[in-house]
């Protein structure tokens, strides 16, 4: 079967989100199942971009909005990633350093869809048996395959749909368009959503099956999906919920290159406390305290807006009998936060603004505890990354985080919450204290997370069974 995954982000060419970590993992996966997968991102001004060589096999150009669009598709034959890397090259528009927030992304990310389109009509390749579309940035593509004139050479062929965040959809006004293809007026329809039109929503309608990254997830979207409840319920007999995996060759704490000591179940005891010792010997902090960390982005899906408070409260309350340690960046409001809680307890919380992907995997070699109260999670990677290295998850009952975790006082492995609220946090710290202290609990229970199986093999194959129409 020959797959094509289509996507914003991919680790480790690009990644802002978990969104890279599963367009990085899912494919590798399938191609060790015997499949013939090719990715497909833009070539954006990325380190893992200037420090390859790709081979052009393609030059092109398209057209939309009265302007002309050369593009170019470059490969990376080594497949040092364990699949077929492409990379589509638009001049002006993706050569740049971040993959979102610039004032033209609507027009970059249609002209990344047209360009992988135009790609397989006019390079002579055989055509894909399943077109794989990951969140709105492509979520078009099965419109244009279905409808237009143009594509619809491929209308025959499957189409799928992730959605690995339903709040985020793409959103253009109808005015544009005239940037798509020419199609039958009576097909609008499959493009509008709400009075605008909306990437998710289309590709909802016109994609053969979707799926979202957990099941609890696409319960939770036909509820609260920022406008696409009714939409979700309508299609949901093409709907499945998959959970993610985690890519166990990148993160396993017994070959990780990125970490000073390595450790497995059983040396987990001796050795993360060695990792430990390094981290907190960085950020000034005691690593004979229970160490509690918070790795994402500072947004308020995340809970982040409620982080410094519960930090200031953490160890006000608990004497300072514990350290706090943020990754990220986003909110410059929150950052701003952190810095006051610091300057308050300086020996006990540090911060890192940005996001370092070493810094990332010592800290989570390094925690005892992991923070995840989300409003927002629909899987969510970092409690299962925690996990396999050792770090007890503290989350909220959302999405996937209730999919994967469950609380030590239902025979379970972490500690989980209901609300995205101070108090609820800080009442799961206190639990969490209480477990450091007893000490062969805890170490049974940190045994027992890292020998869970969150692997992606089992996952490549439920999608695909999800392409077996």
């Amino acid at each position: 079967m020959q797959i094509h995954h289509i996507s914003a982000e991919c680790y480790p060419v690009a990644k802002v989100g978990g969104l890279a970590d599963v367009v990085g993992a899912l494919p590798k996966y399938q191609k060790q199942l015997g499949h013939d997968v090719k990715v497909f991102v833009p070539k954006y001004d990325t380190k893992f971009v200037q420090n390859n060589t790709f081979d052009i096999i393609f030059v092109g150009s398209v057209k939309f909005g009265g302007h002309y669009y050369p593009f170019s598709v470059h490969v990376d034959k080594s497949q040092q990633l364990g699949f077929e890397l492409h990379l589509i090259s638009i001049p002006g528009l993706f050569d740049r350093p971040n993959v979102y927030s610039y004032g033209d992304d609507t027009e970059r990310f249609f002209a990344f869809q047209l360009a992988y389109l135009n790609w397989v009509k006019f390079s002579g390749i055989h055509l894909p048996d399943v077109v794989h579309c990951h969140d709105h940035h492509t979520g078009f593509i099965p419109f244009m395959m279905k409808h237009t004139f143009m594509f619809n050479f491929l209308r025959n062929t499957p189409s799928i749909l992730t959605i690995h965040n339903a709040q985020y959809q793409g959103w253009m006004s109808k005015d544009l368009v005239h940037y798509f293809p020419e199609f039958y007026a009576s097909d609008f329809g499959m493009l509008e959503w709400g009075g605008v039109l909306n990437a998710l929503a289309s590709a909802i309608k016109c994609s053969w099956r979707f799926s979202t990254v957990s099941t609890s997830y696409l319960e939770e979207i036909k509820y609260k999906a920022n406008g696409l409840e009714n939409l979700i319920h309508a299609e949901s007999y093409k709907a499945r919920g998959i959970l993610n995996g985690i890519d166990v060759d990148v993160w396993d704490p017994a070959t990780d290159s990125t970490l000073p000591y390595h450790f497995t179940a059983k040396t987990v005891k001796k050795d993360k406390f060695k990792n430990k010792a390094h981290l907190c010997q960085i950020f000034g902090l005691d690593p004979e305290k229970p160490l509690f960390a918070f790795i994402g982005r500072l947004v308020p899906d995340k809970g982040a807006d409620i982080l410094a408070e519960i930090s200031f409260k953490a160890l006000e309350n608990y004497k300072q009998n514990l350290n706090i340690i943020m990754l990220g960046s986003g909110n410059n409001q929150v950052q701003n936060q952190f810095e006051t809680v610091k300057h308050y307890y300086p020996k006990n919380f540090a911060n890192f603004t940005g996001y370092d992907e070493s810094l990332a995997h010592l800290i989570y070699a390094s925690a005892d505890f992991l923070l995840m109260p989300s409003r927002v999670e629909p899987c969510g990677l970092n409690q299962m990354y925690a996990m396999r290295y050792g770090t007890i998850p503290i989350v909220r009952r959302t999405g996937g985080l209730k999919d994967t975790v469950l609380d030590i006082g239902d025979s379970g492995f972490g500690i989980c919450h209901d609300q995205t609220s101070v108090s609820d946090v800080l009442h799961a710290i206190y639990r969490a204290l209480k477990l450091y202290e007893d000490t062969a609990y805890k170490n049974r229970v940190v045994q027992f997370i890292m020998d869970l199986d969150h692997s992606w093999e089992k996952v490549a194959e439920e999608y695909i069974n999800l392409y077996k129409f």
